[in-house]
Protein backbone atom coordinates (compact mmCIF):
# COMPACT_ATOMS: atom_id res chain seq x y z
CA UNK A 1 0.00 0.00 0.00
CA UNK A 2 1.59 3.64 -0.93
CA UNK A 3 1.95 5.65 2.18
CA UNK A 4 -0.33 9.10 2.35
CA UNK A 5 2.71 10.83 2.57
CA UNK A 6 4.13 10.09 -0.68
CA UNK A 7 2.34 12.89 -2.82
CA UNK A 8 3.42 15.51 0.00
CA UNK A 9 7.01 14.28 -0.42
CA UNK A 10 6.89 14.50 -4.19
CA UNK A 11 5.68 18.20 -4.66
CA UNK A 12 8.75 19.01 -2.43
CA UNK A 13 11.10 18.68 -5.21
CA UNK A 14 11.28 22.22 -6.40
CA UNK A 15 12.65 21.91 -9.88
CA UNK A 16 10.28 19.18 -11.06
CA UNK A 17 6.72 20.88 -10.10
CA UNK A 18 7.39 24.42 -9.58
CA UNK A 19 10.81 25.57 -11.75
CA UNK A 20 12.71 27.01 -8.97
CA UNK A 21 15.92 28.37 -9.65
CA UNK A 22 18.78 30.79 -8.87
CA UNK A 23 19.98 33.64 -9.72
CA UNK A 24 23.12 35.53 -9.29
CA UNK A 25 22.85 38.93 -7.76
CA UNK A 26 25.78 39.93 -8.81
CA UNK A 27 25.88 39.12 -12.73
CA UNK A 28 22.19 39.04 -12.71
CA UNK A 29 22.52 35.71 -14.35
CA UNK A 30 19.51 32.85 -13.75
CA UNK A 31 20.20 29.36 -13.43
CA UNK A 32 18.30 26.18 -13.95
CA UNK A 33 18.18 23.96 -11.88
CA UNK A 34 19.32 26.23 -8.64
CA UNK A 35 23.64 25.87 -8.59
CA UNK A 36 25.46 26.23 -5.30
CA UNK A 37 27.89 28.92 -6.51
CA UNK A 38 27.25 30.99 -9.34
CA UNK A 39 30.34 29.35 -12.12
CA UNK A 40 30.81 33.67 -13.60
CA UNK A 41 31.67 35.16 -10.33
CA UNK A 42 32.53 32.32 -8.05
CA UNK A 43 32.51 33.11 -4.37
CA UNK A 44 31.84 36.92 -4.43
CA UNK A 45 28.44 35.61 -6.06
CA UNK A 46 25.39 36.01 -3.99
CA UNK A 47 22.57 33.53 -5.38
CA UNK A 48 18.95 34.07 -4.39
CA UNK A 49 15.61 31.49 -5.23
CA UNK A 50 14.13 32.55 -8.56
CA UNK A 51 10.49 31.44 -9.63
CA UNK A 52 11.50 30.16 -13.35
CA UNK A 53 9.24 31.94 -16.21
CA UNK A 54 6.82 29.70 -17.91
CA UNK A 55 7.90 30.23 -21.17
CA UNK A 56 10.69 30.32 -24.01
CA UNK A 57 11.52 29.49 -27.08
CA UNK A 58 13.33 26.14 -28.53
CA UNK A 59 17.31 26.90 -28.82
CA UNK A 60 18.03 23.74 -29.99
CA UNK A 61 16.53 20.09 -30.41
CA UNK A 62 16.31 17.09 -32.26
CA UNK A 63 14.14 13.95 -32.47
CA UNK A 64 14.69 10.97 -30.63
CA UNK A 65 13.60 7.74 -32.47
CA UNK A 66 15.26 5.02 -30.36
CA UNK A 67 14.45 5.96 -26.68
CA UNK A 68 16.12 5.04 -23.55
CA UNK A 69 14.33 2.07 -21.15
CA UNK A 70 11.25 3.13 -20.11
CA UNK A 71 10.76 5.84 -23.19
CA UNK A 72 10.37 3.00 -25.93
CA UNK A 73 6.48 3.28 -26.08
CA UNK A 74 6.88 7.50 -26.51
CA UNK A 75 9.32 7.68 -29.63
CA UNK A 76 9.59 9.64 -31.68
CA UNK A 77 9.03 12.73 -29.47
CA UNK A 78 11.14 15.44 -29.38
CA UNK A 79 13.90 16.55 -27.06
CA UNK A 80 15.29 20.31 -26.82
CA UNK A 81 17.03 23.18 -25.01
CA UNK A 82 14.53 25.78 -23.92
CA UNK A 83 16.30 29.23 -23.36
CA UNK A 84 13.85 30.57 -21.01
CA UNK A 85 12.21 34.28 -21.01
CA UNK A 86 14.88 35.32 -18.31
CA UNK A 87 17.58 33.45 -20.85
CA UNK A 88 18.13 30.55 -18.50
CA UNK A 89 18.28 27.18 -20.32
CA UNK A 90 16.29 23.70 -19.61
CA UNK A 91 16.54 20.47 -20.95
CA UNK A 92 13.00 19.60 -21.79
CA UNK A 93 10.62 16.90 -23.70
CA UNK A 94 8.46 18.81 -26.35
CA UNK A 95 4.79 17.47 -26.27
CA UNK A 96 1.32 18.23 -28.36
CA UNK A 97 3.17 19.92 -30.94
CA UNK A 98 3.08 19.03 -34.26
CA UNK A 99 6.65 18.20 -36.47
CA UNK A 100 6.22 21.49 -38.52
CA UNK A 101 6.40 23.64 -35.78
CA UNK A 102 9.19 22.36 -33.40
CA UNK A 103 11.94 24.64 -34.72
CA UNK A 104 14.51 27.04 -33.57
CA UNK A 105 12.83 30.25 -32.10
CA UNK A 106 9.61 28.54 -31.95
CA UNK A 107 7.75 30.03 -28.55
CA UNK A 108 7.24 27.44 -26.01
CA UNK A 109 5.06 27.53 -22.74
CA UNK A 110 5.50 24.92 -19.62
CA UNK A 111 2.72 21.79 -19.44
CA UNK A 112 2.71 19.83 -16.77
CA UNK A 113 2.99 15.76 -18.01
CA UNK A 114 2.91 12.48 -16.57
CA UNK A 115 6.99 11.57 -16.88
CA UNK A 116 6.82 7.87 -16.17
CA UNK A 117 4.78 5.12 -15.42
CA UNK A 118 4.11 3.61 -11.70
CA UNK A 119 6.88 1.66 -10.31
CA UNK A 120 6.80 -1.25 -8.04
CA UNK A 121 5.61 0.81 -5.44
CA UNK A 122 2.69 2.64 -7.70
CA UNK A 123 4.02 6.08 -7.82
CA UNK A 124 3.25 8.04 -10.84
CA UNK A 125 6.07 10.55 -11.62
CA UNK A 126 4.69 13.74 -12.67
CA UNK A 127 6.47 17.01 -14.01
CA UNK A 128 7.27 19.69 -16.66
CA UNK A 129 7.71 19.27 -20.35
CA UNK A 130 6.73 22.06 -22.93
CA UNK A 131 4.30 22.55 -25.89
CA UNK A 132 5.04 25.26 -29.23
CA UNK A 133 2.20 28.32 -28.20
Amino acid sequence: MVDAAVPIHWRRFDERYRLIGNKCQTCNTSYFPARPICPICRRKGVLVTEQMPFTGKIYSFTKVFVGPVGFDNETPYHIAIIELDNKAKILAQIVDSSDEKVIIGAKVKKVFRKIADADEEGMIAYGYKFKVQ
